[in-house]
């Protein structure tokens, strides 16, 4: 199976996830387009290829293999890659991720990742006390030395239904942006999914399970339109988030986010004087007389 072309080897991987997702052929077959008979042959290939099978018949129904589940993230991963690739929507910049849409009613999303760094190169002392604090903390939500910048903070857990919002600091970006009631309204709820189709969607999420997996950090820089109210005006902001590994007190995994809006962001492609200066209603205030490790 050597002679295996990329444009098959792609349409291979579509008929594996779709099956994957419904454990149904009839299903699948409808949901490429295609026949019975080529979503059984592009499956058996990739089994021949792969030298392990990727489903199992149990009672006239598809069930994955060990290897199959090892093996579906990365091959959705790989149809969204190339997707949004074709699109225009996902390319790198100095080697990091760069996401980008946009839609006819004027909405858009930049997102740029950044090296960890640039925390200590820009004027954001309060992400430099978040990062220090996390760090001094171990990553433990409890931990003493997040307790003076939790309120900055959104925490999240990732749940079968996807990432689900369980706390927003009474300072966070959320909070100030959205107001108080609708995030108390939101917490236990999942993340909006945005404009921009699946494939945008299993995009964005990469950085939200790169954090999660490496229990590491990453910092984004961020320009997109935000209505304030349900059904509002979309208004214009921009943000740098950093995004840390963590742990709840039962030792699953946590997720926090600071979101600091700003003008002092970089996005490939957009003029910087397109960024909107944060007003203070929505500034985060931080009293650099608070910071325990320094700035």
């Amino acid at each position: 199976m050597n002679n295996i072309t990329n444009p098959l080897l792609f349409e291979m991987i579509r008929s594996f996830s779709a099956l994957a997702k419904c454990l149904n052929l009839s299903h699948a077959v409808e949901e490429l387009g295609s026949t019975r008979q080529t979503v059984r042959r592009h499956i058996s290939n990739l089994e021949e290829v792969r030298g392990v099978a990727l489903f199992k018949v149990v009672d006239r129904r598809y069930e994955l293999t060990e290897a199959g589940e090892r093996a579906l993230p990365e091959a959705e991963e790989i149809l969204a890659r190339g997707h949004a690739w074709l699109r225009g929507q996902s390319f790198h910049v100095n080697g990091l991720q760069y996401l980008t849409h946009s839609e006819p009613n004027g909405w858009f999303f930049h997102q740029q990742q950044h090296p960890l760094r640039s925390i200590w190169t820009q004027k954001s002392p309060l992400m430099r006390e978040v990062f220090r604090s996390w760090a001094m903390g171990g990553g433990d939500i409890e931990a003493e030395e997040l307790q003076h910048i939790r309120q900055y903070l959104i925490v999240y857990r990732r749940t079968a239904v996807g990432w689900i919002c369980v706390e927003f600091g009474d300072s966070s970006f959320y909070v100030r942006w959205f107001g108080r009631e609708r995030a108390r309204s939101n917490v236990g709820n999942p993340i909006g999914r945005m404009p921009g189709g699946e494939e945008f969607a299993r995009m964005l999420d990469q950085a939200y399970q790169e954090v999660e997996i490496t229990q590491n950090a990453r910092v984004d820089h961020v320009y997109t339109k935000v209505p304030r109210t349900t059904g509002g005006e979309l208004q214009t902001t921009n943000y740098r988030r950093l995004m840390l590994g963590g742990r709840f007190p039962d030792g699953s995994p946590a997720l926090f986010a600071l979101v600091e809006p700003t003008d002092e962001i970089e996005i490939f492609g957009v003029d910087s004087n397109a960024f909107v200066a944060p007003n203070p209603e929505i500034s985060l205030e931080f009293d650099i007389n608070s910071a325990k490790y320094g700035l």
